[in-house]
């Protein structure tokens, strides 16, 4: 029994001599075992270095095996009751099934457990714990030690509850992986096959306190066991440094495996150091034996009493023809480290704008290497200091290149579409058939509806509301106003019942057991042909060459089935809800990893710093070496934060590393990585990150200039762009940017001739296409072209028959026009109430309320108030039970609407009724419809001979007030919004409802008073609301009515002449609070009035009706002019539904918005009055 330490720096050759040691050896004593044991991602590397080094290619009595494999060997070897083992899928799941449980008694942690992803945080603090040989009765010295640190105390306690709880649940039935190793210590001394082997250790930084148990088991047990340790040349690996020192773990290392040997009275073999180079020109005593090596007394050096190290000088070292790399190894982090002098091309820096720019020239910089230098892509690494975030990239931008890698990663797999279809599935249930969760289960990707089929379904659900298990399983008998026949509603039964057969063998009456829930879904599983579907998903994904797609989608059914399997054995016994069974399910989802090997031996292995490891690698790229990467941010997060680890170091009991010590790890873990490559080394960064926002360099980068100080910092995207084509796919980008800066004349000259080169080799006959149809691309520019008059006629009539909103779309887009109106595409209808339907109702409810004047014998003067809370109740009530199928019972929400739109109603027929008292004028008209004044000129407009349009509308209310020559007219339009009267808008015919109105109401007041003359009196907006009112001090009620009368004056247009405002307001002095008109002291109107003199009104009526003429005519010469209006802050896309389908794109040349002038008012009449004199 003995420990042999193998020490040497990195790059010196210490693995590779103890490999031929073990090989030769092995051939020699073929009765012995010997077990290399190596991190769990390096043992397929290892193996196959192995068998290289053999003559004969074979290692029947050498095992490469991880801890946990030797943990396997081992316990099948010694036999004794077989215990499951519980990997960390099946740790969730228990802790999901303990936390549930015991949710009352974790008063901090039980409101975090129902988020996604802290079960995780959970188990990752319980299997710390275990790793670091911490048993339930040990949190409580933790506890006993943060005192007075109260949040951390209380983690603490739930925490010690939770693993309490999770031992107890699997004690006897289970194991953890960690206890696997506690199981092995226990299992060694019984094992043949340990005894009289050699136990080898290479490839860790470090050892956690159970791993150093098991190897202090192996020591008594093993005839030899030997650890290699990386260290640099001039260390003293039995001094021990402080954590801040570069080889700290390393030494760490030493003094706890020497004090375990020296404990269980286990021989010190002699170590071995092996350094690069040859033994002239070292200091040692000269003594040399007869294997070559020379005897070296490190006590000479340091002057202290210490074991003899038998020293190997590697003449075929890493970095022999590499003298910049060497110097590298040799003074990276050290203090006091020189500088290398003279010139070099081994260590090369480059900064990019982008992380994709980033991978995109070490893509371009590896094709060249291929190419030109005959590298093969397995000489080459890539590290990322990202690995998540530049991850994605190197998938891209290599595929595109045409270089083959492999990432190594795990990926999670709670995305896929199985795990959505599972969830959603449940989901169903677990939240009654919601609007939701059916159409999250119909669009996962694998129910049996196309797409198409589910838009239907979903259009219909959405427009009558369908909500609930019972409403699906009942025939759908409710009809929407677009259904033609009973076809169509038989056809949406259809896709219901399919629905309903996929899910229906996962409804429960309630509690059950787990082992009945995963029947069921297993039953689901089968039935619905999961399993199919997805190796058809793979077979797709293996066509279009997507690997990595196919291998995920070949794996998923498996590893649910084998989590399925799982839950079963752990829990079948357990009665839950099904939300419980779901949140198990969710945890044991969590934790499902999908891995991948490399599916060819010429590739790039792409990969991080902690795990990656890298072997014969003779270029490395380090890629995102920024600030924030490198040194990675320190938080670990979880529910031991950063300052509890820090806090905590001091006790007795050791846990994972603190942030500031995972620094230091990092910074090993960096000299390892950088010492890596044989031949060159790149460091890159980039100046923004993927979210544009602007990052540094990493610190790393100062320190390798330092050493270097001839190295310069390379740009290679300012390159030309013929040096940055490696593939007709690459040149393709190039060529559509050139095309686009050419066609715009943008392109400056120097870059004309590299341009042209490239579209001229694009010319070439398989290439030709792609060139034809980004030139295409790149000179298309929008040209209105307009619909030809026989299809514009053929859309919409001979006669139009148009609504004023209509004109005034029209005026805002035309295409927007043409698509609502032309095409009829229409957002679907959804089964809510919001502010278009709360308009419709407030229209609806005061014509009935008027209605019931009438019938009531009132007039708009004289009823009470108690009339109109009684009458706006009943009638809101009428048509609040027949509006919208009822919409307005459907939810609390909605029926708090009538209650507020009860309360708005009131408060508007009163103020109403107030406005009216003040003046002269009489309500004569409510809610009249253009269709019954058919005779009318003003809405029966000739386009042409031919031609016709027909406008169709409601006039709110139409108020009258008669002398004995004249007859007043007053149009109010009822509007929920606080629409402003714009003359301006008016003009350019955005705004031409109230004039059009106007124009009807004095039209049919003149055919019923032929003797007298009908003056326009004003064209008001009422804005149906019940505002508050704000004020510093407490006021009377009649101040408070004051102001809210106020706050509900009517805005518009009225006529300037003295006696129409008289007949308006009569009881007006000052500021107006019926009507937006304000005298000044002397009697006159102010400036701040908004009149008209009745002149003008004639010029804007007279405006308006050549308006609408005109827009009919350009709606039937097929104008579908793609011109959205810009008015100061006001533009016509705002609130478009249509542009998301539209098409319009403001870079487009020829596409762009009418940029229209902000007009006073008398701007805006002077160029009514100019148009309507030019044109007669």
């Amino acid at each position: 029994m003995s420990l042999q330490f193998y020490f040497g720096p990195s790059g010196a050759g210490k693995s590779r001599k103890l490999y031929e040691e073990i090989t030769s050896r092995a051939g020699e004593n073929p009765g012995q075992n010997f077990l290399i044991i190596v991190p769990d991602q390096f043992t397929m590397q290892i193996q196959k270095e192995l068998v290289e080094l053999n003559e004969r290619g074979g290692i029947m009595n050498i095992d490469v095996l991880s801890f946990g494999r030797l943990g396997h060997r081992i316990l099948e070897e010694v036999g004794g009751r077989e215990i499951p083992v519980l990997d960390d899928t099946g740790k969730s799941l228990v802790l999901q099934k303990v936390a549930a449980n015991l949710k009352e008694e974790l008063p901090t942690l039980g409101g975090f457990l129902h988020r996604q992803g802290y079960i995780h945080e959970v188990k990752s603090a319980i299997s710390e714990f275990m790793q670091y040989g911490i048993g339930t009765e040990d949190v409580a010295k933790l506890i006993a030690y943060a005192g007075k640190r109260g949040a951390l105390v209380r983690k603490l306690k739930d925490l010690e509850t939770l693993y309490r709880g999770f031992a107890e649940y699997i004690r006897g039935n289970f194991i953890t992986t960690e206890e696997t190793l506690d199981v092995l210590c226990r299992s060694l001394g019984k094992s043949k096959l340990l005894a009289g082997s050699v136990a080898v250790f290479d490839g860790f930084t470090g050892f956690t306190p159970i791993q150093t148990q098991v190897i202090a088991g192996l020591m008594e047990r093993c005839a030899e066991v030997s650890v290699v340790l990386t260290l640099g040349e001039g260390e003293d690996p039995y001094r021990q440094d402080g954590e801040q020192k570069l080889f700290y773990l390393s030494k760490k290392t030493v003094a706890d495996l020497t004090a375990k040997a020296a404990e269980l009275s286990v021989d010190r073999g002699q170590d071995v150091f092996i350094l690069p180079g040859s033994r002239q020109g070292r200091q040692g005593d000269g003594r040399t034996d007869s294997a070559g090596a020379a005897n070296f007394t490190l006590e000479e050096k340091y002057g202290e009493a210490m074991p003899r190290c038998m020293v190997y000088y590697n003449e075929k070292h890493r970095f022999l023809d590499s003298p910049a790399l060497a110097c590298l190894e040799k003074n990276l982090f050290r203090y006091g480290a020189g500088s290398y002098e003279g010139e070099q091309q081994e260590i090369r820096l480059f900064e990019t704008t982008s992380p994709k720019d980033e991978v995109h020239q070490t893509g371009l910089e590896i094709c060249t290497m291929v190419r030109e230098e005959g590298l093969a892509y397995r000489d080459i690494a890539v590290i990322l200091g990202d690995l998540p975030g530049y991850a994605p990239y190197v998938e891209r931008e290599f595929a595109r290149m045409e270089i083959p890698c492999y990432i190594d990663r795990t990926r999670e797999i709670v995305l896929n579409p199985m795990i959505e279809y599972i969830k959603s599935a449940l989901e169903l249930y677990i939240k009654d058939f919601s609007y939701e969760s059916v159409f999250h289960y119909l669009r996962s990707g694998l129910a049996d509806l196309d797409w198409e089929e589910v838009d239907r379904l979903e259009n219909y659900c959405l427009r009558t509301g369908i909500r609930g298990y019972r409403s699906y399983a009942r025939i759908f008998t409710r009809r929407t106003p677009q259904m033609e026949g009973e076809e169509e509603l038989a056809e949406l039964n259809s896709l219901r019942e399919r629905l309903m057969g996929q899910v229906g063998m996962l409804r429960f009456g309630g509690r059950e057991t787990v082992g009945n829930f995963v029947n069921a879904l297993y039953d689901f599983l089968v039935e619905n042909r999961v399993q199919q579907k997805l190796e058809g998903f793979r077979a797709r994904f293996e066509e279009r060459g997507e690997t990595t797609r196919a291998r995920e989608y070949a794996q998923i059914y498996r590893l649910v089935m084998d989590l399925l399997n799982q839950i079963y054995t752990l829990l079948g016994e357990e009665t839950i809800p099904l939300g419980e069974f779901a949140e198990i399910l969710e945890a044991g989802f969590g934790e499902i990893q999908v891995g991948t090997i490399p599916q060819n031996v010429d590739r790039v292995l792409v990969g991080d710093m902690e795990r990656t490891r890298l072997s014969q690698v003779k270029v490395l790229f380090f890629l995102g070496v920024n600030d924030g990467n490198i040194p990675k941010a320190a938080s670990r997060g979880g529910i031991i934060s950063d300052m509890d680890r820090e806090f905590l170091r001091e006790s007795e009991l050791e846990l994972a590393p603190s942030p500031r010590q995972q620094m230091y790890i990092q910074r090993f873990y960096l000299y390892l990585n950088m010492t890596k490559p044989s031949e060159r080394l790149y460091l890159s960064w980039s100046r923004v990150n993927s979210a544009g926002k602007s990052i540094r360099p990493a610190y790393l980068v100062d320190v390798v200039r330092r050493f270097y100080p001839s190295l310069t910092v390379a740009h290679p995207q300012n390159r030309s762009p013929l040096e940055q084509i490696v593939t007709g796919q690459e040149g393709l980008e190039y060529l559509a940017e050139g095309l686009r800066e050419y066609a715009e004349g943008l392109l400056p000259g120097e870059k004309e001739q590299e341009f042209l080169t490239i579209y001229r080799v694009y010319g070439q006959e398989d290439l030709r296409g792609k060139r034809e149809f980004l030139t295409e691309a790149a000179f298309r520019r929008y040209e209105d072209r307009g619909l030809p008059r026989a299809v514009a006629r053929a859309l919409y009539g001979v006669q139009l028959e148009n609504s004023v909103t209509r004109l005034e779309t029209y005026a805002a887009c035309a295409y927007r026009h043409f698509l609502q109106y032309g095409l009829g595409l229409r957002e679907r209808g959804e089964f809510g109430f919001e502010s278009v339907d709360m308009g419709n109702v407030y229209h609806g409810v005061l014509e009935r309320f008027a209605e019931e004047l009438t019938e009531n014998h009132y007039t708009w003067f004289d009823f009470p108030e108690e009339f109109a809370v009684e009458h706006v109740r009943g009638a809101l009530e009428h048509y609040a039970a027949s509006y919208g199928g009822t919409v307005l019972y459907s939810s609390a929400r909605n029926e708090y609407a009538i209650t507020r739109m009860g309360r708005i109603l009131t408060r508007t027929v009163l103020t109403l009724q107030k406005q009216l008292r003040k003046g002269s004028f009489v309500p004569e008209s409510f809610e009249l419809s253009f269709r019954h004044a058919d005779q009318l000129e003003s809405v029966n407009v000739a386009l042409s001979e031919q031609e016709k349009m027909r406008l169709q509308g409601r006039i709110d209310r139409i108020d009258v007030a008669e002398d004995e020559e004249r007859v007043y007219v007053k149009v109010i339009d009822y509007k929920s919004g606080n629409k402003k009267f714009d003359l301006a808008a008016l003009y350019y015919g955005l705004q031409l409802q109230l004039v059009v109105y106007m124009n009807a109401a004095m039209e049919m007041e003149k055919k019923k008073h032929k003797n007298k003359q009908v003056v326009p009196a004003a064209l008001l907006y009422y804005h149906i609301d019940d505002p508050s009112v704000e004020s510093p001090v407490e006021l009377t009620q009649e101040e408070i009515d004051e102001q809210i009368s106020g706050q509900l004056r009517m805005n518009g247009v009225v006529n300037s002449a003295p006696h129409i405002v008289e007949l308006l307001d009569k009881t007006m002095e000052g500021r107006s609070a019926v009507i937006p008109v304000e005298r000044k002291k002397d009697g006159s109107l102010s400036a701040r009035s908004s009149v008209l003199t009745g002149e003008e009104l004639t010029i804007v009526s007279d405006y308006v009706s050549r308006k609408i003429t005109q827009i009919g005519r350009e709606i039937l010469d097929g104008s579908i002019s793609l011109n959205p209006y810009e008015k100061g802050k006001e533009e016509a896309c705002t609130y478009c539904a249509y542009k998301k389908v539209c098409g319009f794109e403001p870079s487009m040349p020829g596409c762009g918005k009418r940029k229209l002038e902000e007009l006073d008012r008398e701007e805006a009449l002077h160029r009514m009055e100019k148009e309507e004199n030019e044109n007669g």
